[in-house]
């Protein structure tokens, strides 16, 4: 059972957002496609990632509920069906067992991401970090640079680990 002395504060040892950032963090580059996306924040166990354009700029965020609406709502034609023996190699040879076919999601995340971007310089106190993520609602916030370049995330997580007592 938790209790709590109702004297005690909890006080955020954080200055600024370079303080409550995670530096250099995973993204998804706005060309990979959904599978792609989808598998690196299941190995990696994020809920979502920024997307980033050719030169590190965040233009999104991908989360696994953008990826289970896209799932949903996506048209899937009936399969075709092949025989076994019609399976061949590009030379020609035929696939021994095993082997299946599968249809390929051409979606990009582009496509399904949300485009919002909402960020922070690295020298933005740690209050106006928080005021923001309540304000607008958001689980997180970017850190970019002063050239636009992704180079933090804060999430609420973040946040709740520099509270101390």
């Amino acid at each position: 059972m938790l209790t709590m002395n109702a004297t005690r504060r909890l006080v955020l040892q954080a200055e600024t957002a370079e303080d409550l950032m995670m530096p250099n963090p995973v993204s998804v580059r706005v060309e990979a496609t959904v599978h792609e996306a989808a598998a690196l924040l299941i190995d990696k166990g994020f809920s979502a990632a920024p997307v980033i354009d050719a030169a590190g700029k965040p233009v999104g965020v991908v989360s696994r509920s953008d990826i289970l609406v896209h799932e949903r709502e996506r048209v899937e034609h009936v399969p075709e069906f092949y025989h076994q023996e019609d399976l061949t190699t590009p030379t020609g040879e035929p696939l021994g067992g095993g082997f299946q076919v599968e249809r390929v999601d051409p979606t990009t995340v582009a496509e399904i991401m949300t485009p919002a971007v909402f960020g922070v310089p690295p020298d933005a106190p740690a209050s106006q970090v928080i005021e923001e993520m309540v304000t607008l609602k958001v689980h997180r916030l970017f850190v970019v640079d002063r050239a636009g370049a992704l180079v933090g995330v804060i999430s609420v997580l973040d946040i709740l680990r520099r509270l101390k007592s």
